[in-house]
């Protein structure tokens, strides 16, 4: 299980560096962030749950979405990120937005949400046991977003692959390895399915609508 003291050393120094600044993000995986959100449809007033939600880089998008009317709920495992996190929830004033301290295979959620966001969180969207146990609090076609890292087949892909292994044994324990379709455990619970890559095939952004139960 994935814990504080156990987080990467990288992470570490990336949450120490960032805390001055709330609003971190980097500038080229913005558009993917946004790209992302965009797929999950939200109209003003919608609940939307964004687990492993890091330091909050999607929650802008997020919050303007679902508007004051909605809810916004994070979920992230690691004490030292959601310092950052809610650092950044209280210099925006978002009193709808909110982040729990959990793992997400054994979190209790209540409520049913209209949509799920997994941006870089692979131990959730390719971990049988975390969808289990959020997949019953999505609402009926719920839209489900997902990104992450893949396996290139790409020309020079191995360059990628090479580099992408070798960050993977730097993260954390529980972070699946690189795969050429890491979105086959929770693909076969999703309507229409959409693919698209990033970054030389090295990237994804998977979305689609959760079938009816």
């Amino acid at each position: 299980m994935r814990s504080d003291a156990k987080d990467p050393l990288y992470s570490r120094y990336l949450v120490y560096l960032t805390r001055p600044f709330p609003d971190f993000d980097f500038s080229f995986i913005k558009p993917v962030r946004q790209k992302a959100v965009e797929s999950l449809n939200l109209m003003e007033g919608d609940r939307v749950l964004d687990a492993g939600c890091g330091q909050g880089g999607s929650f802008p998008y997020l919050q303007q979405c679902v508007g004051f009317s909605g809810e916004v709920i994070g979920l992230e495992i690691s004490p030292r990120t959601i310092i950052n996190t809610q650092k950044r929830i209280t210099k925006n004033k978002w009193n709808n937005v909110k982040v729990i301290e959990c793992d997400a295979r054994t979190v209790n959620l209540t409520g049913k949400f209209d949509a799920l966001l997994m941006f870089a969180a692979p131990d959730i969207f390719a971990s049988e046991k975390a969808i289990s146990n959020i997949f019953p609090h999505l609402k009926d076609n719920a839209h489900i977003a997902f990104f992450g890292a893949k396996f290139s087949d790409r020309p020079f892909g191995w360059i990628l692959n090479s580099l992408l292994k070798i960050t993977l044994k730097l993260s954390f324990s529980t972070t699946p390895g690189l795969e050429r379709e890491p979105w086959r455990v929770i693909g076969k619970q999703l309507n229409d399915l959409k693919i698209i890559e990033y970054f030389f095939g090295s990237m994804f952004l998977a979305s689609g609508t959760l079938k009816s139960k």
